[in-house]
C-alpha cells in the first residue's frame, strides 16, 4: 500500500489503522451481512455503535454529566447561525474576531440579534491572538463566541478569554480532541469532524443543559433547534451513520493510544520540530510568532527578504507545493485569502510525516539558496 503524507486542513488525514478497520466492515459489519452504511439507523444494531461513540468521546473528554453530546448533520458553518437562534434571551452576544470563520460567526449572528465584537486581530490579518483578559463584555450579553484555533491563519487561544461570568461558545473544529480540555469551563463547542476526527457531513456539539431550551427564537427550525436532538438521542431524523461509526472508530483509536494526554504531547513534539525548522530557515518563514501558534495548523511562506520580488515569492511557493507534491507531501497550498503554505498535522499525521515535509525543505532550500 502506498500512502501519502496529506497535509490537508480539512478533509484531512485520518489513521490508517481506523481505515483498515473500516474496509474490513465495509461489507459485512459484524457478521450481520450488510455495511454500516445499509443498515436502519433503528436498528439495535446501529444503537449501540452511536451509544458506543458517546460513551468513548464522553471518555475521552471526561464530559460531565450536565451536559449533551449531539452528533449533528451538516458543518461548523450551520452553527453560526443554530448557536444565536438557540441562546440568545436578551438578543445580544460577544463576538472575537481571530479570523475567517469567527468573523463569519458573527456576520451570521448579525442577522438575529446584537453582535457585538469584544476585540479582533483584524489589524494584522489576524497573525495573533488579541489580549481577552478584560473584554468590554457587559450584563446583557448571553455568551461570547471564540473560533478557538484558526485553520487559515495558524492561531490558536493560548489560554480561554475571561468571559466574566458569561457563556463561553466555542468553534474547535480544526481542534477537537488534539488535548485534554476542560469541559466545564465552556458552555457549548461544536466541532466539524472532517478535521481531526472522521469523514464530512458531520458536526459535534456538546451542549450544557441549561442551554438547551424550548424558547429559542421563534423562527428557528425544527432541524437547528439543540433541544430537537437532544430529546431523540441525536436521532430525531436518519443521522449521518457512516460518519458516527467512523467517528466512533476514531475514539477508540485515540482511547487505545493514550487518549488525549498523549495526544497532546505528540502534537507538541510535531509542532516543535517544524516550527523549530522554520524559525532558523532562510528561505522560509512562519507567519505566526510567540504563543498565538497553533499545534495543528502551521502557516509559513517564502522569506520576502529572500527573494526580489513578490512574483518571485510567489512563483517559488507555487514551486515548492509542486514539487512537494511530486514528492508525496500532498496539500501544503496556502489557504486563498492568505496564500503562501499550510501543514496541517492533525492527530492523524505521523512524526514521521513532519520529518519527510523538513527534509524537503531543507533540500529545497539548498537548492534556492546557493
Amino acid at each position: 500500500m502506498s500512502r501519502v503524507y496529506n497535509f490537508s486542513a480539512g478533509p484531512a488525514a485520518l489513521p490508517v489503522e481506523v481505515l483498515e478497520e473500516a474496509s474490513r466492515d465495509m461489507l459485512d459489519y459484524k457478521g450481520c451481512g450488510m455495511s454500516v452504511m445499509e443498515m436502519s439507523h433503528r436498528s439495535k444494531m446501529f444503537e449501540d455503535i452511536i451509544n458506543e461513540a458517546e460513551k468513548d468521546l464522553r471518555a475521552l473528554l471526561n464530559i460531565p454529566d450536565n451536559y449533551k453530546v449531539l452528533f449533528l448533520q451538516g458543518g461548523a458553518s450551520q452553527q453560526f447561525a443554530a448557536v444565536p437562534m438557540n441562546l440568545l434571551q436578551n438578543g445580544k452576544a460577544g463576538y472575537i474576531l481571530t479570523g475567517l470563520w469567527a468573523k463569519k460567526a458573527y456576520q451570521e449572528g448579525k442577522r438575529y440579534g446584537e453582535a457585538v465584537v469584544l476585540a479582533s486581530s483584524e489589524d494584522k490579518n489576524y497573525s495573533y491572538i488579541p489580549d481577552c483578559s478584560d473584554l468590554p463584555i457587559t450584563e446583557d450579553m448571553d455568551y461570547v463566541y471564540i473560533c478557538e484555533n484558526n485553520t487559515i491563519y495558524g492561531t490558536k487561544y493560548p489560554k480561554l478569554p475571561n468571559t466574566k461570568g458569561k457563556v463561553l461558545v466555542a468553534d474547535q473544529s480544526s481542534c477537537f480532541l488534539s488535548e485534554p480540555i476542560d469541559v466545564s469551563k465552556y458552555g457549548l463547542i461544536f466541532a466539524g469532524v472532517q478535521k481531526n476526527v472522521g469523514p464530512a457531513g458531520m458536526v459535534i456539539a456538546i451542549v450544557r443543559e441549561d442551554l438547551i431550551r424550548d424558547d429559542v427564537l421563534p423562527f428557528t427550525p425544527t432541524m437547528l433547534k439543540y433541544k430537537t436532538h437532544a430529546d431523540n438521542g441525536s436521532m430525531y431524523n436518519t443521522p449521518n451513520c457512516w460518519c458516527i461509526y467512523v467517528c466512533g472508530l476514531v475514539f477508540k483509536h485515540l482511547l487505545r493510544s493514550g487518549g488525549l494526554p498523549a495526544m497532546k504531547a505528540r502534537n507538541e513534539e510535531k509542532a516543535k520540530l517544524l516550527y523549530d525548522y522554520l524559525d532558523q530557515s532562510k528561505l522560509f518563514m512562519p507567519t505566526v510568532s510567540g504563543n498565538s501558534r497553533s499545534l495543528m495548523n502551521v502557516c509559513f511562506v517564502v522569506n520576502p527578504d529572500s527573494v526580489g520580488s513578490a512574483e518571485e515569492k510567489a512563483a517559488l511557493e507555487a514551486e515548492f507545493v509542486s514539487k512537494a507534491k511530486d514528492a508525496g507531501l500532498l496539500n501544503l497550498k496556502g489557504h486563498r485569502t492568505v496564500g503562501g503554505m499550510r501543514a496541517s498535522i492533525y492527530n492523524a499525521m505521523p512524526k514521521e510525516g513532519v520529518l519527510a515535509l523538513i527534509e524537503f525543505m531543507t533540500q529545497f532550500e539548498s537548492e534556492h539558496l546557493k
